[in-house]
C-alpha cells in the first residue's frame, strides 16, 4: 500500500484562522505532512496568501486584493488579528522543515499578471526539504510557469472529471492532477477537499498521492491506525 500524504488545507482552519501563519506554524510543528496554501498578488505586485480574490470574507475590510497595495492590504486583519499575510514570512516559517508544499495559484478568476514570474522567482531564494507542488485551475497560468521554469512539478487542479487522464498528463507535461473526486487512473493525483474519514479511509487504500483536508491531525489518526492495523 503507497502511502498517502496528507496536507493542511489553508494551515488548520477548523482551530485557526485559515492561511493564517499561525495556522501554519501550528501545522509545521505538530505533524503536519503537508501543507497547501494559494496565493495572489497586490496592486504592486507582491504575493500574499489569501483563498478568496476579494477579502471580505476573511479579514475586517473588503474589495479585491489587486485593488490595495501591500501596505494598504496588511492594514486588514484576519479573525485572529494577524495582518494579511505575505508569501515570503509563510516561506520564513516552511524552509528547512521536513514538509511538502502545495502552493495554489489563484488565478480562475482574477489572473494576476506576472504572477508566475513573481513567485518561482521568490520560491528559488529559500531552501525548502521538499521541491514545492504548483497547483493551478487556469490551465494558462500552469503552461506560463512551465515557460518561465519547465524543471518544476506543475499540477493541475480540476472540479470535474478528465475524460483520458494519462494521455492529458502527458501532452501537456504536467505532474500530477488534482482532482475532486478520484480518477480511475494510475496517474498521480492529489484529491480536494477529504474531511470524512470514510472517504480517506478510501483512498488511503487506493494509495492516491496525496489528499487535502481541513483537519489533517484527524486525518492523521485516520491513517496511522489504518496502517497499524495492516502491519
Amino acid at each position: 500500500m503507497t502511502e498517502t500524504i496528507i496536507f493542511a488545507h489553508r494551515g488548520l482552519p477548523v482551530k485557526f484562522a485559515e492561511n493564517s501563519l499561525e495556522g501554519f506554524r501550528y501545522a509545521a510543528t505538530h505533524g503536519a505532512e503537508g501543507v497547501e496554501f494559494d496565493v495572489h498578488l497586490t496592486k504592486d505586485k507582491v504575493p500574499v496568501v489569501m483563498h478568496d480574490e476579494e477579502i471580505d470574507r476573511t479579514t475586517d475590510g473588503s474589495g479585491y486584493i489587486k485593488d490595495y497595495t501591500l501596505s494598504e492590504i496588511r492594514k486588514f486583519h484576519l479573525k485572529n488579528g494577524e495582518p494579511v499575510p505575505m508569501l515570503r514570512e509563510l516561506f520564513e516559517i516552511l524552509q528547512d522543515k521536513d514538509l511538502y508544499i502545495n502552493l495554489e495559484f489563484k488565478t480562475n478568476k482574477v489572473h494576476d499578471k506576472g504572477i508566475e514570474a513573481i513567485v518561482l522567482a521568490l520560491a528559488k531564494e529559500y531552501h525548502f526539504v521538499h521541491p514545492i507542488i504548483f497547483s493551478s485551475f487556469n490551465y494558462q497560468t500552469l503552461k506560463n510557469c512551465q515557460r518561465v521554469d519547465p524543471h518544476q512539478q506543475y499540477c493541475f487542479l480540476t472540479k470535474v472529471p478528465i475524460l483520458f487522464p494519462q494521455r492529458f498528463v502527458r501532452k501537456n507535461h504536467f505532474a500530477a492532477i488534482h482532482p475532486h473526486w478520484y480518477l480511475p487512473s494510475k496517474i498521480t493525483q492529489r484529491i480536494w477537499t477529504v474531511d470524512n474519514p470514510k472517504l480517506a479511509k478510501r483512498y488511503f487504500k487506493r494509495g492516491v498521492a496525496g489528499i487535502f483536508t481541513n483537519n489533517f491531525e484527524l486525518m492523521n489518526r485516520v491513517k496511522r491506525k489504518m496502517f497499524v492495523n495492516t502491519k
